[in-house]
């Protein structure tokens, strides 16, 4: 039966079966899983640098906690997907801040990384992806890599030279449920069309 016989329930099923399934080469080949965690620990230090949480130290080494850093771990500081940090950490010459915001950090840095090592994947295995020699890959993970730059608003900012107020960088933080989606959908939009070898 083909693809275009199935009912819209039973491809979307498909798609997702095909896209666990990618998913799972992924982190079975060295290669894709290099490009895994390059792509997630560039983005998670990007993000955490773009919300404050990751900057230049002074020097030396040190850890400092809040008095009770549970109930404030939950805590909203300036919107609604933007948490209180609860602890510093002083190495050298970097100072990190831990807060919720690292976890959603390591989440959308994780959905990134995904994308990229599948985009990576129908890059540099074409023919075993069933995609054979043509750019359909390549144009399938367009959307992989700019659905990253989303929840990077401040990132994006700051290379292009705009002046943004505070009021638009609290705005960035609601586009962080729309990069969840946009990334979830991208990665199904690429999943889909690897084609793993038995």
């Amino acid at each position: 039966m083909s693809s275009s016989e199935l009912c819209p329930r039973d491809r979307v099923r498909r798609a997702l079966g095909r896209t666990r399934s990618a998913t799972r080469l992924v982190f079975r080949r060295r290669d894709s899983q290099v490009a895994f965690v390059t792509v997630t620990a560039i983005y998670l230090l990007l993000y955490l640098w773009a919300i404050g949480h990751l900057s230049a130290g002074l020097g030396g080494f040190d850890l400092l906690v809040v008095s009770d850093p549970l109930s404030k771990l939950l805590r909203p500081e300036l919107g609604p997907f933007s948490f209180t940090p609860v602890a510093r950490l002083a190495l050298g010459p970097v100072t990190y801040l831990f807060s919720l915001n690292s976890v959603l950090g390591l989440v959308l840095a994780g959905l990134v990384g995904v994308n990229g090592a599948l985009t990576y994947l129908v890059w540099r295995q074409p023919r075993a992806c069933g995609i054979g020699r043509s750019s359909t890959g390549l144009l399938a993970s367009i959307p992989a890599l700019l659905s990253g730059t989303a929840c990077c608003g401040p990132v994006v900012l700051l290379v292009v030279g705009v002046q943004a107020s505070g009021v638009l960088l609290t705005g960035f933080q609601l586009l962080l449920p729309v990069a969840v989606t946009v990334l979830l959908g991208s990665l199904v939009l690429v999943g889909r069309q690897v084609t793993v070898p038995e």
